[in-house]
């Protein structure tokens, strides 16, 4: 491979203007199709096969109008006071407005509902005080009827005992004034009887009225005090799928409503901006990359190189992402991965480059040789990290979530694209800049990038003394393998220590709760959790399948009875019988949580709902499943934590095999991947202990700890990974490197670290820069993320590739090169570093004017 990349820079050199021009014509085509073909990117985290999911599914087809996506707006009085008229009449023309939109199902009117629920409570009361008369009277007639029917029993009898004394025309009428006497009773019993039945058939429905007005009553829309109200906008399509003009439309209507004094919230799926992938805090990241690019090059030619790859590498990549999004549906997260990443990796892999053509260049390397050699031995190496990170991202699709799978490959495509900038435009631009990317002062130095303040013995090439001062314990080098053991267990014991929080990790997808403090989505989410309960913020879909029924009244009764088990289970708030279906076999249940959505109370409500079915189907005839937003995100939070050790155990084995070819060793792969795990762990607890626990949440803007975003660790295994590998290469590769070339082992480890240290520094402070820059970005969910990767990076690349695994394989020696020689004989010789290619350069003929721009370069110099 070296041989093919040598010849790829040779290429690029000679055909220069070519390869510039391709590039540009890809860039602008791929932005082109970005512009013409892009879609809209949603925050659907949705996954086949779940039970929220199944459900969902089945409502479309049963019940469609509870399908569509729900917005909050939030109304507040100013001043704190109950709601004018004045006031209540803006905020229902606001809604009113609202209800017409195209696009929008319904709008529930909380001052409506409330004054429904008062209307309701009223005839309640009026019916059961018309009840009570009728009970007054009922009883006064049966006690009326029971005094006649006395007083006619006594006539009889004595009517019996004096027949025989009475004469027969007299005993005849007297017998039949008794019979009519009793038919007239017989008819007022009856009568009772009707009365008394109709009675209690009008209990019955006052009873059932008053269930469901118990019922009803548990969720409120409007605050005990009159002063907040919320109203519930209903789409015809989910959420994810609402459109940003719509939301839009529906936030400027409702803000019409301050003109009286009144504020306007809206919850976070209605305000949810995920059009934006960077902001300010993305720019200063970059700027600290392009400071010690300054610093680390010194001149601006060849800074601003690594950051023009990044850039054109970010171009194509994010750019196809985005002309995909229009035939694929891609969520927010997949396009600022992709740049997360893509800037990243292709500053470092153009640096790799341009610091190896450089010091070949300040050698007395002549141009042409030296770029199409930094493109066969540090590109080399390049190539074999990026297809380290692409593998490590692809391999995301392993797990079979559609949405990680977009994720991971969206990302990995980035990164590959970064890796042909890197192996052909960066030579090509390298070409172009000619001596100009060696600053007048280097030149004028010609140290050969190694000055010291200790000079080389005379006639002593500077980079044997500079190896024989790193042999010797000179820098950081030397100061890291000095007590290896110590070494060792100090750095084991830190990242310990960071991972403990990992044991608390909590997972779920973000909410209001998680937006910044000033933002309307979490003065809503503040608003509503306050005035009418935590969990109004995240209500569950309770779905029972009915059996059935003679009439509605019994259908009614069996709906309530459901509702009033519903209410017994632990961690229910409030249960509202919501919807039923035409036929009356699929009935809707809102259930109102104690705690918010993402809390763990919650989560634990669901999965006892869940398993709570077959009791109910036992008692009531009804079996009962979860589905909602909430429930949503908890399946797929639980998914992902199913699929992380799966998708663990192929990383580490990659890590293994991978590592096993490239340095030909048994030890090094385990302590590399050692390592890995234990900056991954380092990183998972200091990401709990700052989004979970809420430790230094003002520094970080976490106003609302909570669980950690679901696909957070698995992101953060496939690109610590991918990343830690390339450290370990870029490092390590140097080491056997030396000790191949005669070295002693321990000498070999000190040598190896003083070549890769400086350039691996300069990349990781990039990376964790440019990570850091989203740790502050515009969409909450992305902010974790860039934390999480800029500590791992951090940790990984100074505590454990640059301190513990020097001193790891100091203290080896030899014993961290061993390989069995049956398995030396299989393995493929890979040659990272391209160390063929410095003892056999290829033939590459060159024509006579590019020999006398060569010549003429030279004389430049």
């Amino acid at each position: 491979m070296a041989f093919l990349l040598y010849r790829l820079g040779s290429f690029a050199y000679r055909r220069r203007w070519w390869v510039v021009s391709a590039w540009l014509a890809v860039l602008l085509a791929v932005g082109g199709s970005a512009i013409a073909f892009s879609g809209t990117l949603t925050n659907n985290f949705s996954i086949p096969g779940t039970e929220s999911q199944r459900i969902t599914d089945r409502l479309r087809d049963e019940l469609p109008e509870a399908v569509g996506g729900t917005g909050t707006v939030v109304f507040t009085t100013d001043d704190g006071s109950e709601f004018s008229t004045e006031q209540q009449e803006e905020v229902q023309s606001a809604l009113t407005s609202i209800s017409d939109f195209d696009g929008v199902r319904g709008v529930v009117d909380p001052f409506e509902v409330a004054a429904q629920v008062d209307s309701a409570r009223e005839e309640i009361e009026s019916g059961r005080t018309e009840l009570e008369a009728s009970e007054e009277q009922l009883t006064s007639g049966e006690e009326q009827l029971a005094q006649g029917q006395a007083q006619l029993d006594e006539q009889r009898e004595e009517f019996e005992s004096n027949r025989d004394r009475l004469p027969a025309a007299r005993e005849a009428a007297t017998e039949d004034q008794l019979e009519e006497a009793q038919a007239e009773l017989d008819a007022s019993q009856a009568e009772l009887e009707t009365g008394r039945e109709q009675f209690e058939s009008g209990t019955a429905e006052l009873d059932r009225a008053q269930r469901q007005l118990d019922a009803t009553s548990g969720v409120s829309l409007l605050s005990d005090d009159r002063s907040a109200a919320v109203a519930n906008v209903q789409f015809d399509q989910q959420i994810n799928s609402v459109s940003p003009e719509l939301r839009e439309q529906v936030q400027e209507t409702a803000t019409q409503a301050e003109s009286a004094g009144v504020t306007v919230d809206f919850s976070q799926e209605i305000v949810e901006d995920i059009g934006g992938i960077a902001g300010a805090a993305e720019f200063v990241g970059l700027a600290v990359a392009a400071l010690v690019l300054i610093l680390m090059l010194g001149t601006l030619v060849a800074a601003g190189l690594p950051l023009l790859m990044a850039i054109v590498g970010v171009g194509v990549g994010v750019g196809i992402t985005f002309a995909l999004s229009g035939v694929i549906e891609m969520n927010s997260i997949s396009p600022v991965l992709a740049l997360m990443l893509g800037l990243a990796v292709g500053i470092d892999y153009s640096l790799f480059i341009v610091n190896r053509h450089r010091t070949q260049l300040l050698r007395g390397m002549e141009l042409r040789e030296s770029i199409a050699r930094a493109t066969g031995t540090a590109g080399n190496a390049v190539l074999f990290a990026g297809i380290t990170v692409v593998v490590a991202l692809a391999a995301l699709a392993v797990p079979g979530l559609p949405f990680l799978t977009i994720m991971g490959l969206a990302a990995a495509g980035t990164v590959a694209v970064a890796v042909l900038v890197a192996l052909s435009l960066t030579p090509a631009l390298l070409a172009v800049i000619g001596p100009r990317i060696v600053s007048k002062r280097r030149w004028a130095r010609g140290d050969g990038g190694k000055h010291s303040a200790t000079a080389p013995a005379p006639g002593q090439d500077p980079t044997e003394a500079a190896d024989e001062r790193a042999a010797s314990g000179a820098g950081w080098g030397g100061i890291a393998t000095r007590k290896p053991i110590l070494t060792v267990l100090a750095g084991v014991v830190l990242l310990g220590v960071i991972a403990i929080p990992t044991a608390q990790l909590r997972v779920g997808l973000p909410d209001g709760g998680s937006e910044p403090a000033d933002s309307t989505a979490f003065q809503a989410y503040n608003t509503v959790g306050e005035r009418f309960g935590e969990g109004t913020n995240g209500p569950l879909i309770v779905v029972g399948s009915f059996p059935e029924t003679e009439d509605d009244a019994e259908l009614t009764e069996l709906q309530l009875d459901v509702n009033d088990l519903l209410l017994d289970v632990p961690g229910v708030a409030a249960s509202v019988p919501a919807t039923l279906s035409e036929d009356g076999r699929t009935g809707i249940f809102q259930v109102i949580p104690e705690e918010g959505p993402s809390s763990e109370s919650t989560e634990n409500l669901v999965r006892d709902l869940r398993s709570a079915s077959d009791s109910f189907e036992d008692e009531t005839g009804v079996p009962i499943a979860v589905t909602g937003q909430t429930a949503a995100n908890i399946d797929v939070s639980e998914k992902l934590v199913e699929a992380l050790p799966i998708y663990l155990g192929i990383v580490v084995g990659l890590s293994l095999i991978l590592l096993l070819l490239v340095f030909r060793s048994i030890l090094v792969p385990i302590i590399a991947t050692g390592g890995f795990l234990l900056s991954l762990l380092a990183s998972f607890g200091a990401t709990v202990a700052i989004y979970q626990w809420g430790w230094l949440g003002s520094i970080f803007a976490v106003t609302n700890p909570g669980a950690i975003l679901s696909f957070l660790p698995i992101i953060l295994i496939g690109v610590l990974f991918g990343l830690a590998m390339d450290y370990q290469m870029f490092l390590v590769s140097g080491m056997r490197e030396a000790f191949v070339h005669g070295a002693e082992a321990k000498a070999a480890v000190r040598i190896g670290f003083s070549h890769g240290a400086r350039v691996v520094t300069a990349a990781a402070v990039i990376m964790v820069s440019v990570f850091a820059g989203f740790v502050f970005s515009e969409l909450t969910m992305v902010r974790p993320i860039g934390f999480g990767l800029a500590f791992g990076v951090l940790v990984d690349a100074f505590v454990v590739r640059m301190t513990v695994i020097p001193a790891a394989m100091y203290l080896l020696g030899r014993r961290a090169w061993w390989l069995p020689a049956w398995l030396e004989r299989i393995l493929p010789d890979v040659d990272v570093e391209g160390a063929k290619l410095e003892r056999e350069k290829p033939a590459i003929p060159a024509s006579e004017d590019e020999a006398e721009l060569e010549r003429g370069e030279k004389v430049a110099v």
